[in-house]
């Protein structure tokens, strides 16, 4: 007799192998509390890293009394320090997601990082973007709250034109913590992703985003004459030279997708751009992994 399936959008095999991964930060911004992240200083911990000479007022109990036998010279042992790590889950919600799958898939990938952070002994926080809403998951940690994450992502409606800095500013003002945050949206925004990507990296955020386009966004199949009709704004354009439009569609999305890598890369950040078409096992467990957005 099969297990009851925990959550609509992750199978419990993938919950299974998610146990085994952890959230690869590349900046190590943590906070006091304690966790499975190593910190950037000295701390106690049970793994050794280094020697240092004791001073006047340190901690008798980590003097290496071997080597003080054999010279005569205090060494105090120095450890890692394992700190907790804050992992957002930002997941827009905006009205141009909500074809195509990219929300699907989006509410997929937040469940992932989720489980990886909240099994990781990571606080986790989520939050809506785009859609007007103020619905956000307050931090919580350990496995006990799975349920709490998962509730809250398969409840999660689209629908909005929020410019995705003030949206990122609105968040902020809920936030507190340093660590990763995980942003998951087509960045189709008329708002200025160079102010939202400074505002979280200001606020001691390394930033993961991931791009998420439908098919029909990667490769436009078009012709003849027809109207564009703008899903957030009800804007339209009409098109009467699709073969000359194309080339141009493709020329603007690839210096997109190059803005975001770069607005990324210039932050210490993380980004890649995929398919809403794609599978979530072979994006999660091999795409990300690969890249090392996951070990």
């Amino acid at each position: 007799m099969s297990a009851a399936q925990i959550t609509s959008l992750l199978s419990n095999r993938d919950l299974d192998r998610l146990a085994r991964l952890r959230i690869n930060a590349n900046r190590r911004l943590t906070n006091r509390a304690r966790g499975e992240h190593l910190a950037a200083k000295g701390g106690s911990s049970t793994e050794f890293c280094d020697f240092r000479d004791y001073s006047p007022g340190d901690d008798v109990r980590f003097v290496d009394w071997n080597i003080f036998a054999r010279i005569n010279r205090p060494y105090l042992k120095q450890f890692h320090m394992e700190e907790e790590m804050h992992v957002v889950l930002l997941v827009d919600a905006s009205s141009s997601m909500m074809f195509d799958g990219k929300l699907a898939l989006a509410l997929q990938v937040a469940a992932a990082f989720g489980t990886a952070g909240l099994r990781g002994a990571e606080k986790v926080s989520a939050y809506c973007l785009g859609n007007g809403s103020a619905a956000s998951l307050r931090p919580c940690t350990g496995r006990v709250s799975l349920g709490k994450l998962f509730t809250f992502l398969e409840g999660v409606g689209g629908g909005g034109d929020v410019p995705i800095d003030v949206a990122m500013e609105t968040f902020l003002r809920q936030h507190r913590g340093r660590g990763v945050v995980i942003v998951l949206s087509d960045f189709l925004t008329t708002g200025d992703l160079r102010r939202a990507f400074n505002l979280v990296n200001s606020a001691g955020l390394e930033v993961f985003a991931l791009q998420i386009l439908a098919p029909s966004e990667l490769s436009p199949d078009v012709t003849g004459d027809f109207r564009l009709v703008d899903s957030e704004t009800d804007g339209t354009l009409d098109i009467s030279n699709a073969g000359a439009l194309l080339t141009l569609y493709h020329e603007y999305r690839a210096a997109h997708e190059a803005q975001l890598a770069g607005l990324c890369q210039q932050r210490n950040g993380r980004f890649a751009t995929t398919s809403a078409a794609k599978p979530f096992e072979g994006l999660f467990f091999e795409t990300l992994r690969r890249k090392g957005w996951v070990v």
